[in-house]
């Protein structure tokens, strides 16, 4: 059986809810950052379900002794946000995973031919193989980003199969390409919308994620993927 990149679009009514607010463009940053947050917090969640290792152990209530379950902490746990826009859902993010390291990676996107490069780089020269990765990217939309990015971390001996996307909006340029090169990569996202236009653009999507999280309004967008 050929294996198939997953995509999850979590039916939860907080994340509906949230991403209401994200996309109206009347939303203040304040109040878009804090969609971002939320956001961040519930898709992190859904995409930690049955992922993360865990010991079974026990402990000594007040009363008794009884099973317990935690988080294996031997194996690492990474989060990397996709610079600029992806620290808008970073507080969410390690709100559900506190116990994680954080690499940054910066990427920008030339307007005219949409071809990506990258301005930092903080990833280690390589990682531990059982490493879980997070990566943090609200917007996928014609995918140039998020394959570079895949391409640095398998380099680095990382497993797809291990690593988790957490995405506000995703667009099926993205899907294909990460689909056809990553089958065993997840996708952790809020919607789907149909299309990406001329510009590299999600349509209807919910702008530049990094502009409206910053309020740099007065900035070309340089930063959607």
């Amino acid at each position: 059986m050929t294996a198939q990149l997953r995509i999850y679009v979590p039916p939860h009514p907080l994340i509906k809810q949230w991403l209401g607010v994200a996309r109206d463009q009347r939303t203040p940053s304040v109040l878009f950052r804090t969609a971002m947050t939320e956001l961040g917090r519930w898709l992190t969640y859904e995409a930690a379900r049955d992922w993360l290792p865990t010991l079974e152990t026990t402990v000594q209530t007040p009363l008794t002794e009884c099973a317990a379950t935690f988080v294996d902490s031997e194996v690492p746990l990474v989060v990397i946000p996709i610079l600029r826009a992806g620290l808008a859902l970073m507080e969410g993010i390690q709100s559900v995973v506190p116990v994680s390291s954080v690499y940054h990676l910066g990427m920008v996107r030339n307007e005219e031919t949409l071809a990506v490069s990258c301005y930092l780089n903080q990833l280690p020269t390589q990682f531990d193989p059982q490493t879980r990765v997070i990566i943090s990217e609200p917007m996928l939309a014609t995918g140039g980003t998020m394959m570079a990015v895949m391409e640095e971390l398998t380099q680095r001996h990382l497993d797809p199969a291990l690593i988790r996307i957490i995405s506000v909006v995703a667009a099926p340029p993205a899907l294909q390409k990460l689909s056809q090169a990553y089958p065993s990569l997840q996708v952790y996202t809020a919607i789907i919308d149909p299309e990406v236009n001329e510009h590299g653009f999600i349509v209807p999507g919910l702008g530049d994620a990094g502009d409206r999280t910053f309020g740099t309004f007065d900035r070309l967008p340089t930063e959607s993927k």
